[in-house]
């Protein structure tokens, strides 16, 4: 047995508890008993947590028998992270509390094709600009994909082939002196929703949704039985790609008929009902391959028309059902975070493992 990760997850769930909490706290005997941990390693954990400053005393609460129990909290400002997010025209960087929270945040223009070294000298500005002296646990960075997650490596992004190839991660890093992780926008969007940030919770507990972003791009981010879906190689959640018209326009990903470029053409013809029944068409794949509970949508395009897309995707997937028999329709929701959602999801590939609710 591995002591150290049993301690490590062991206090990891007891400093989601303490997270989900809130400022009320929660007792000792609470958190063995929703742990199942024996009240002496409880005692050790919160222990070492109070020491590290990631603990504190939040009064006390009665008791049905005996003295009133002391009750912890999680101290928010004990730690931060960074996120992150790269667009193709738009950085935006929040700094996060541990509970989630923004507490500082930055927006400049970006131009991804502008090359590697500019990109990452902006983007390292920008964050050293944002900390004000504060030392963070690191900077998750969240950009349009194809990518590798697991060694920050980038692909060929769509519409920016000159950066297959480019060590992101190992660059910012170098720069910055800081912990760095890079996953996929739809990614780590995907994930602040899995964990709640900013509030604690999931909207969908440990069930399976698909976040799809329309911004500058088209993508997806897949959360199954509660955990991104990243695949083997990192490379799930390429949606935009998926071709539907075999004879279509031709997309910058080198195929005809992809959603993205049949989506991204309507909204510029402003057709907005058709690039909404275009991305439903490609959310009744999803819920066909996956059988997933939820869709959500996110991103620019959609936040500045959505109940044309609710709407128009919902469409979609309730014809789908009706097709199929069942009755059951799965339903179609706004993305919470807003603009700053993929940032804030982005911070939580740092945040996130902390409270073993995402490895990074």
């Amino acid at each position: 047995m591995n002591l150290p990760a049993l301690r490590s997850h062991n206090a990891a769930l007891v400093l989601d508890l303490l997270r989900t909490a809130g400022a009320a706290g929660i007792s000792r005997l609470e958190l063995a008993e929703r742990t199942g941990l024996t009240p002496q390693a409880v005692s050790k954990i919160t222990a070492r947590l109070r020491a590290d400053g990631l603990a504190a005393e939040a009064g006390r609460r009665a008791s049905t028998g005996g003295k009133p129990r002391t009750v912890l909290r999680l101290v928010p400002e004990a730690g931060h992270a960074v996120g992150l997010h790269l667009d193709r025209d738009e950085l935006t960087a929040v700094l996060c509390d541990l509970t989630g929270a923004v507490v500082a945040e930055r927006r400049a223009p970006l131009d991804l094709g502008a090359g590697a070294d500019a990109v990452v000298k902006g983007a390292a500005g920008e964050v050293e600009a944002l900390l004000g002296g504060v030392s963070p646990l690191g900077v998750g960075v969240a950009l349009p994909g194809p990518l590798d997650h697991t060694l920050g490596v980038l692909h060929r992004v769509t519409g920016f082939p000159e950066w297959d190839g480019f060590a992101l991660r190992d660059a910012l890093a170098g720069r910055l002196g800081l912990p760095v992780v890079v996953d996929k926008d739809t990614n780590a969007a995907a994930l602040g929703v899995a964990v709640g940030a900013g509030s604690g919770s999931g909207p969908v507990g440990g069930g399976s949704f698909a976040y799809l972003h329309l911004g500058t791009g088209l993508g997806a981010g897949l959360v199954i039985g509660g955990t991104v879906h990243r695949g083997t190689r990192t490379g799930a959640g390429e949606f935009g790609h998926q071709v539907i018209q075999l004879d279509g326009p031709l997309c910058e990903c080198g195929n005809r008929g992809c959603i993205e470029v049949l989506c991204l053409d309507a909204v510029g013809r402003g057709t907005l009902d058709e690039a909404a029944r275009v991305l439903g068409a490609g959310a009744a794949n999803l819920v066909g391959l996956l059988d997933i509970d939820l869709v959500l949508l996110g991103g620019r395009t959609v936040a500045a028309h959505e109940e044309v897309f609710v709407r128009g995707v919902g469409t979609v997937l309730g014809e789908r059902a009706r097709r199929e028999g069942g009755g059951t329709v799965v339903p179609v929701g706004i993305a919470p975070g807003g603009a700053r959602g993929v940032a804030e999801g982005a911070a939580q590939l740092l945040l996130a493992p902390l409270f073993g609710r995402g490895d990074g």
